[in-house]
């Protein structure tokens, strides 16, 4: 089968080739199948007809490659898939989706950053080519500008050259190589604030006394403020002093209004030049041009009612030498030019007086007074001054009006009303302030005294002062402020408290203290500090952190600052709590070793940094070089020595004092570890290496060590020694021996020391002269030789010898046999390894040769295997053949016994992993066992060496005689003599604790392993600190107690004296959510003294597990065992949702959710509805109390039509939550039907029957009607029959289902999807009048009372008959009978059970009652209590009411609602069962019982129940019960439905179950009550 496709605008389309099938002809059907880029095939198009051949494919992703196949598929089965079509890849088309999650945010003043992700992958349709971004002005008409960003992993962009402080709408579009996509949903985002660009408009400047400068004027524009208004600042400064300059910062006011401030305590009677400025956040605006002015003169001070004070100044001219000055005062009119006047005084003064206070006035009285000045010639002219005394002088008057603005960090403005001045003048005001402190964001009850916060002096006597700058106060703090003002007389009673106001943050004003740094490590240093006390934060608590800034003391590299923020360093670890602000130790790691470091450290907030503390300096500890040395060259002096020179390492990398060199030296490419030649000694540049092989390449290395260990070596320098003779050659064998002839083969010496030039071959008979040789040489390459013309079956020596430039070296020397006879040598016998000549590392072998086989042995081969899996490996393959001892295990046929090499002292040194101080004089220390390789035994235990170290010391070096020189790959010194050490015999131990140490020293603790031989190599030093311990125990008697639903105080008390192991500083409390650690744990620190502390912003109703350890400078001490507490209820979240249905013009059914967040256990709901608008000139308020929690739904059925209603729903914990609102308004919704029509009733003797005719159906098809009835005279509508078929025009009821004499009104309701429609008209009123079935006739009940009770009569004489023959019975036989008193139990209540027929006890309810029909007599069991009052049960076998609702409203209403919905009706219910639905109309209830009464006894199931506020609140609201039916057409949420489910109905819990709390009917009466 082939397969042809095409490609039409985005599809493919694919030709089918006809398909033939052989035998009977089946119906068969085509399956497609496509691939899309090399995914699994799927299954396109299961069913094709067999007659088509062509199909279009859509639903492609564009951009994709795809390839089809098809088989047939019949009755029988599927057949083969056809071929796979060719691949072809659709076009790329534009993206169908713009790119996601675009965010814009302003970066300056005139630009906006703008970030988002790609569109999702299936909607690129193609290869991602890049992106337009476009911007315009927000909210104006006008043309994008675009931007194309060409690079598709670009997920930025920047938009630069803006308007300052504009917002912007932003759009975004990615594009293929097709075209560009949809754009994305317009974001909007403002350009950050810019300095106003305009200074304040018509600035006026007037001075307003001797010390008070006015400034009035305008706003700058606007469009050149550049952002938010902040304020104003006033400038003054004196004339020829700018230095000295006054600032006065003003809260802007309205726009458009002219602004006015004042500039005080300015000096008298001086020239001042004013200036205003606008600014916004980011700084100030130009200022407005300078005004000069000049403050007024002031002469009269202080005139109180008995004195007054006079200043003046110097004559300007003098006209001499001033000697002095004359004061006169007189009474007004009494003529001061008498000088005799006795109502006139005079003073004269000295030259240096400049005011006087004159005293003994009278008060309210008018004075002229003159000031002269007199030189040597006289008296010059006088200045007058006319003035009146005050009244009496009183207690000044308390300011009022007290408002507080231009609030900055450290200081705010207060303005009052002053209060009276008390016929005098004020001296000073007296500012108090109170300080409230707040822990978390919640207060913590406590509040500070009121203290004095500012004290000003009225030194201008200003009348009208009413505002003063307070000064000094802490940054980011709640204060409270209240004012005095003081006369001559005293202080006036203090102000109504000011509002509370919070300070502006600031940068922190000290840096934290007590600071601590410790060497931690080689590259290390560990910093310890004070945090700052939370009133030293100025800020907010979660942007407090800590900047520390670490240099080295020679002023080389860079300063680096690292911040701890959180716990947590950049690029260091901080070792704080993890509370912000609460850290108090850094680690800085990355450090130079050895190497001496300044460290200091500031604290910082959102604001700024504050200051730097003061430099620490320490140095790194001691570490191994990190360079090696340098101009390391070699000089072969002869053929086994090397001369090796060098120069020192550099001093920035030997990281400690250099205590030697080694020489690393080796065969170039041994596989052998090289030899070590070790050079004491920093001062040592030279070494001669001897011992060597002669004329071989050797490979040189140089390092440095110290006393912690080596430095890396320096590069590779290859020498060769000088050559010398060589050495013997080997291998000499003679592989072919005849009679006459000897080949003889050979290889080149082990030790050629050379050039091998050539080889010398000489050979005589072993018996001849041992002087005279036949002699042959041959050249260098040659390896064999054959010797010809020698004598049969005798021995010859052979000797071989190799030649160099330095002559010719060691012979090898043989004996062969010229001999045909040859056989294999047997192998050596006895082999042993005496146990003395085994040690560590090496053993001797013995062995006896065995039989040679007629020729001379040449060599044996030695193999060794370890025990107890170990394979034989050649361990030597040339041992001489004369040799019988050789040291290893040697086999050739045979092996030896097992043989145990002696042990070693161990290679490695255990490994410290810490030193902790576990008390005040005692330290942990744990450790790492070291392999077991490297024990080279059994290992026996571990040696712990220590020792002080003294103040800024450093480990000794140590002496060149002590050092190690062979294996050890790291040299240390030796423990010397005075050494202190401890001896752990248990090598399972990984830890143990040095005791008994000196407090506050210093000391360094080393380790050794050792067993039976000796001990290892020391371990790595390591320091630690003695005389402060972490404590050994938490904090004791942990007390968790909740406070509010928010809040939980946990106390506790220290730790025992004896373990807290130094100075407790603090706290570390962790605290989680139970069962929830991993995603709620928190951290916070108190510090001593506080045992104390609130979690404050805790979850409601929430159970929390608190640990607590205590800390010191040396560490956390361990964590108590959790305590746990549950926070207290509060009042719950608002409901979930709130939503209406089954809306009519008169009904409503109103559902909502539970809470959110209940924060407690959720016991009920508050409904309340109004009508948002007054009826009638009436707005009644209607209140209904849902007891519970199950029932979240409540029908309401006093509405009028056509009226708005707010509704609200709160739920109640320990108090109501906040309301869910929501308004609807009562009236059929758009596309509910209208009403049905041609509404009738017809009666028979025992049936009634509606019919009606189909209205319009609205705007969806009709699902059903819905019968209503009332009584004809009064009461509400309520369901009768609900949901009938939509087919249905009329419906017949029994009469026996209506109250005979009752008049009814019955109407049509249809229902389609949209909800309830109009009704129809209502029917005339009919009477239900019926015969009663004969078993209610009276005279049947007399005639069943009289037949029972001579059954009653005749049962008693039964029983005494049969009493008496009993007791006659007995008497006769002798025998004693105990008497039996036979007891009933009556059920409930001391009656026994009666059922009654539920028919015969409806026709005797109240709606009886009404018409003058008597009651039955009921019984009265006890718990149960009725009267003629009583409501009657429904008819559908009793009414399911709401377990406990109480519906309140004003008395002066009458409210008509509702619990649930009316009555579900069918054909299958019993007799009488119409609902009461009069009872839930509180007006037909009034109408028919005059005098209600409060029902008590056994409520039925899901009853509202009459209740009232346990607290008496709301005491004017009256109760009014309502009910609800089951079944009604108003079905709440959770109830079955028997006919068809309404739209918009929710389902309720099943009423015939009884929800939590209510009472099931007592045993024999469920159709009584």
């Amino acid at each position: 089968m082939t397969i042809s496709q095409t490609l039409v605008r985005g599809h493919r389309r694919l030709h089918l080739p006809p398909v033939t099938i052989p035998g009977p002809a089946e119906p068969i059907t085509l399956r497609n199948q496509r691939l899309e880029s090399y995914s699994p095939w799927k299954v396109y198009m299961s069913e094709v007809e067999p007659a088509v051949t062509r199909v279009t494919v859509g639903g492609l992703t564009p951009a994709r490659t795809y390839q089809f196949r098809l088989c047939a598929v019949n009755q029988v089965g599927r057949g083969q898939y056809s071929g796979e079509t060719q691949r072809l890849m659709l076009r790329e088309e534009a993206p169908s989706a713009p790119p996601k999650n675009m965010v814009a945010s302003g970066r300056t003043n005139q630009s906006i950053m703008v970030q988002w992700q790609p569109p999702p992958e299936p909607q690129l349709n193609g290869v991602l080519r890049g992106y337009v971004l476009r911007y315009r002005l927000a909210g104006l008409p006008g043309e994008y500008q675009e931007k194309n960003i060409s690079s598709p992993e670009t997920n930025y962009c920047l938009l630069s050259d803006l308007i300052i402080w504009t917002q912007y709408q932003i759009q975004l579009a990615a594009y293929t190589a097709a075209g560009l996509g949809e754009y994305s949903t317009a974001v909007t985002e403002y350009t950050l604030q810019g300095v106003p660009t305009a200074p304040p408009q018509a600035v006026e400047v007037t001075a307003v006394d001797s010390s008070t400068i006015r400034f009035t004027w305008n706003p700058p524009p606007q469009q050149f403020i550049n952002g938010i208004n902040q304020g104003y600042k006033l400038l003054v400064w004196p004339e020829h002093s700018p230095e000295a300059l006054t600032v006065v910062t003003i809260t802007p006011d309205y726009p458009g209004s002219r602004l006015t401030g004042l500039v005080v305590g300015l000096r008298k009677f001086t020239w001042y030049l004013g200036s205003a400025l606008c600014f916004t956040t980011p700084g100030d605006g130009p200022k407005s041009h300078p005004i000069l002015l000049q403050t007024h003169e002031d002469k009269l001070h202080e005139i109180l009612d008995t004195s007054l004070r006079v200043s003046w100044a110097e004559p300007k001219d003098k006209n001499g030498i001033i000697t002095g000055y004359v004061i006169l005062w007189c009474v007004s009119g009494s003529g001061s030019g008498s000088r005799v006047n006795a109502s006139c005084e005079e003073r004269p003064l000295s030259n240096s007086t400049l005011q006087y206070k004159v005293t003994s006035l009278t008060s309210m009285t008018s004075y002229t007074l003159e000031v002269t000045a007199m030189t040597a010639a006289g008296r010059g002219v006088a200045t007058t001054s006319t003035i009146s005394s005050g009244v009496p002088p009183e207690l000044p008057g308390v300011p009022s009006n007290l408002v507080i603005s231009n609030i900055s960090p450290r200081s705010a403005t207060l303005r009052f009303r002053p209060g009276s001045d008390g016929k005098t003048v004020i001296s000073k005001w007296i500012v108090e302030g109170q300080v409230v402190r707040e822990r978390g964001g919640e207060r913590d009850g406590k509040e500070e005294e009121w203290r004095v916060v500012y004290e000003r002096e009225n030194r201008e006597k200003q009348p009208d002062a009413d505002t003063l700058e307070i000064p000094d106060l802490l940054p980011f703090t709640l204060y409270r402020f209240r004012m005095r003002q003081v006369n001559i007389v005293g202080s006036s009673p203090s102000s109504t408290p000011s509002r509370m106001i919070q300070t502006l943050q600031a940068a922190p004003n000290t840096p934290p203290n007590n600071l601590t740094l410790v060497t931690a490590t080689q590259t290390s240093l560990t910093l310890r500090w004070g945090p700052l006390p939370v009133s030293e934060y100025n800020g907010s608590p979660e942007t407090v952190g800590y900047r520390v800034c670490v240099r080295r003391a020679d002023g080389r590299g860079e300063e680096r600052l690292e911040e701890v923020v959180g716990g947590e360093a950049s690029e260091a670890r901080g070792q704080g709590s993890g509370v912000r602000g609460q850290e108090s130790e850094a680690m800085l790691e990355g450090l130079a070793e050895w190497t001496e470091y300044q460290l200091k450290i500031q604290a910082f907030n959102s604001i700024g940094a504050g200051p730097w503390s003061n430099t620490l300096t320490t140095r790194t500890k001691e570490s191994v070089p990190s360079g090696c040395p340098v101009n390391v060259s070699a000089v072969a002096v002869s053929s086994n020595r090397i001369l090796v020179t060098w120069s020192p390492v550099p001093e920035m990398q030997r990281n400690g004092p250099i205590l030697g060199y080694k020489v690393l030296y080796a065969v170039k490419d041994s596989v052998d570890p090289p030899s070590v030649w070790s050079v004491p000694g920093e001062r040592s540049v030279s070494v001669l290496l001897g011992d060597l092989l002669k004329y071989t390449l050797y490979q040189i290395q140089l390092l440095a060590y110290t006393q912690l260990g080596d430095g890396p070596p320096s590069p590779t320098t290859l020498h060769r020694t000088k050559d010398d003779v060589p050495g013997p050659p080997v291998r000499l064998v003679f592989p072919e021996v005849s009679l006459t002839s000897v080949r003889v083969m050979w290889q080149p010496p082990t030790d050629p020391n050379g050039i091998i030039m050539g080889y010398q071959i000489a050979y005589r008979l072993d018996a001849g002269d041992p002087m005279r040789f036949t002699m042959v040489e041959v050249g260098s390459t040659a390896r064999q030789f054959t010797v010809s013309g020698l004598t049969g079956d005798q021995a010859y020596v052979f000797k071989l010898t190799a030649r160099t430039a330095q002559g010719w070296g060691r012979a090898e020397e043989a004996v062969v046999i010229t001999t045909e006879r040859r056989e294999r040598p047997s192998p050596p016998r006895k082999l042993s390894v005496p146990q003395g000549e085994v040690q560590s590392r090496r053993l001797r072998l013995h062995w006896v040769a065995g039989m040679t086989g007629s020729s001379p042995l040449r060599y044996y081969i030695l193999q060794t295997r370890e025990l107890p899996t170990g394979d034989w490996t050649t361990h030597s393959a040339d041992i001489p053949h004369n040799d019988t001892a050789w040291t290893e295990t040697v086999t050739t046929a045979k092996e030896t016994e097992t043989v145990i090499t002696l042990q070693d002292v161990p290679e490695e040194a255990p490994v410290i992993v810490s030193v902790k101080p576990s008390t005040t004089t005692s330290v942990l220390v744990q450790w790492q066992r070291p392999s077991e390789e490297s024990v080279n035994g059994v290992l026996v235990g571990y040696r712990l060496y220590y020792r002080e170290l003294p103040v800024n010391s450093t480990p000794s070096t140590v002496p060149p005689e002590d050092m190690t020189t062979a294996n050890n790959t790291t040299t240390r010194a030796h423990i010397t003599a005075l050494t202190s050490f401890k001896t752990v015999s248990s090598a399972s131990l990984t830890e143990f604790e040095l005791t008994q140490l000196k407090k506050f020293k210093c000391y360094e603790i080393v380790m050794t392993t050792y067993n039976m031989v000796g001990e290892s190599p020391p371990s790595e030093p390591a320091t630690v600190s003695v005389g402060e311990a972490a404590p050994s125990l938490p904090p004791q008697s942990i007390r968790v107690v909740p406070v509010s639903p928010n809040v939980l105080e946990v106390t506790w008390d220290l730790p025992p004296l004896h373990t807290q192991n130094g100075l407790i500083q603090g706290y570390k409390m962790h605290y989680w959510q139970r069962d929830r650690q991993n995603q709620t744990e928190k951290v916070t620190v108190v510090f001593v003294p506080d045992t104390r502390v609130r979690l404050v912003n805790l979850t409601c109703y929430t159970s929390y597990l608190v640990t607590l350890s205590a800390f010191n400078t040396a560490g956390d001490g361990p964590p108590s065992e959790p305590r746990g507490a549950k926070t207290l209820q509060a009042a719950p979240s608002q409901p979930s949702f709130l939503s209406f249905s089954e809306v009519t013009g008169w009904s409503v059914n109103v559902t909502w959710g539970a809470p959110s967040t209940s924060n407690g256990v959720v016991e009920g709901y508050r409904v309340v509805y109004q009508p948002t608008q007054p009826v009638q000139g009436v707005s009644r308020v209607v209140t209904v109390d849902v007891k519970g929690s199950w029932q979240r739904w409540l029908k309401v059925r006093d509405l009028s039509k056509g009226v708005t209603y707010s509704f609200s729903v709160q739920a109640r914990t320990v108090s109501y939550g906040p309301a869910a609102h929501c308004n609807i308004t009562s009236q059929p919704l758009p596309g509910t039907p209208g009403s049905p029509m041609e509404m009738s009733v017809t009666k028979s003797s025992s049936a009634l029957t509606i019919h009606w005719s189909e209205g319009d159906a609205g705007a969806g098809p009709v699902i059903g009607y819905v019968i209503e009835a009332r009584p004809s005279d009064e009461g509400m509508w309520d369901s009768f029959i609900r949901l009938l078929p939509p087919n249905s025009r009329s419906v017949t009821v029994e009469m026996d289902r209506l109250r005979s004499g009752v008049g009814y009104e019955f109407r049509v309701i249809a229902v389609n999807r949209y909800g309830y429609g109009e009704p129809s008209t209502p029917s005339t009123a009919l009477a239900a009048l019926w015969d009663g079935p004969f078993y209610e006739e009276w005279w049947f009940l007399l005639v069943l009372a009289l037949i029972g009770l001579i059954m009653i009569l005749m049962l008693v004489f039964g029983l005494l008959l049969h009493g008496h023959n009993r007791k006659y019975r007995t008497c006769s036989t002798g025998k004693h009978v105990s008497t039996v008193e036979e007891s009933v139990t009556l059920d409930n209540g001391g009656f026994t059970a009666l059922e009654l027929n539920s028919r015969t006890l409806n026709n005797k309810s109240t709606f009886l009652k009404k018409n003058g029909t008597r009651s039955p007599p009921r019984p009265s069991p006890g718990g149960l209590h009725y009267s003629d009052e009583d409501l009657c049960d429904n008819y559908n076998n009793g009414a399911v009411l709401t377990e406990s609702t109480t519906l309140t409203e004003k008395p002066t209403e009458i409210s008509e609602s509702e619990g649930t919905d009316s009555d579900y009706e069918d054909d299958h219910h019993p007799k009488h069962s119409f609902v009461n639905h009069y009872m839930s109309d509180p007006t037909y209830y009034n109408s028919w019982k005059r005098q209600p009464k409060g029902l008590k006894g056994l409520s039925p199931p899901y009853a509202y129940e009459e209740c009232s506020s346990a607290d008496g609140a709301e005491p004017y609201y009256q109760t009014v019960v309502t009910q609800h039916s089951t079944g009604g057409a108003y079905t709440p949420t959770g109830l079955p439905a028997h006919t068809h489910t309404l739209p918009h109905t929710h389902t309720h819990a099943n009423p015939n179950t009884n929800p939590p709390g209510s009472r099931t009917p007592v045993t024999g009466f469920s159709s009584f009550v």
